[in-house]
């Protein structure tokens, strides 16, 4: 095992508290009520045409959807990282990586404008080996292409890698580029969804339990 390859909102870092702010305010500025926090954290994986639709009711397309969603992505770059944080347990465990030489990147499809100043507000954490954005590709997850160029960057094979994820297109997407992958439950989990049913190769309920796992399965030596 040379690398763990992690996506992004709901796998690395908790993103959601900074998209209930921006989501809501956008909401106040239309006269509309806030939305409950968790109703919110549901869809961040999905992106902000997902919190489009959530939070007014319009589909890509339909009058208004276009100028919402730049709305309120211009209100997320300006409340990007005020409070975002790791998920407990995430710090540790990419120390670890570190200490054992083991790299690590993030495949994301979020967007390079916003993922790249996400990543600069946690300097303190190791180095990523690499990290791959919709923008870097020609097919974003759940196809395998970012994965693949993740490996190449980081100078390791599909499987000398593992993926971990919280939506099912991010296990889609290491399945078919060759490598093991992680379910995480913690993340952004529709109400309606299951990791148990993504055909993952490991489900975990706390980013704590990766190490462990890590070391059982694929660093017995260590």
């Amino acid at each position: 095992m040379k690398a763990v390859l992690f996506d992004l909102d709901g796998t690395l870092f908790d993103t959601a508290p900074d998209f209930v702010v921006v989501l809501n305010q956008l909401r106040q500025q239309e006269k509309l009520t806030p939305l409950a926090d968790a109703t919110i954290r549901e869809v961040v994986s999905n992106g902000a045409r997902a919190m489009v639709r959530l939070g007014f009711g319009v589909d890509e397309g339909e009058a208004g959807f276009d100028e919402l969603r730049q709305r309120l992505l211009d209100l997320y770059l300006m409340h990007l990282a005020k409070h975002t944080v790791p998920f407990p347990g995430i710090e540790t465990l990419l120390n670890q990586l570190a200490e054992h030489s083991i790299a690590w990147g993030v495949v994301t499809n979020k967007p390079s404008a916003y993922t790249i100043p996400l990543l600069q507000a946690f300097a303190h954490l190791p180095t990523p080996g690499a990290v791959i954005c919709p923008d870097d590709v020609t097919h974003r997850k759940p196809d395998p292409e970012p994965i693949l160029l993740a490996c190449s960057r980081i100078g390791c094979a599909p499987g000398e890698a593992v993926y971990v994820g919280d939506h099912e297109r991010d296990i889609m997407a290491g399945r078919a580029a060759g490598m093991p992958t992680i379910a995480c439950s913690y993340g952004y989990i529709d109400s309606d969804d299951d990791p148990a049913n993504w055909n993952a190769d490991h489900l975990i309920h706390d980013a704590s339990e990766i190490w462990p796992l890590l070391q059982q399965q694929y660093l017995k030596n260590t």
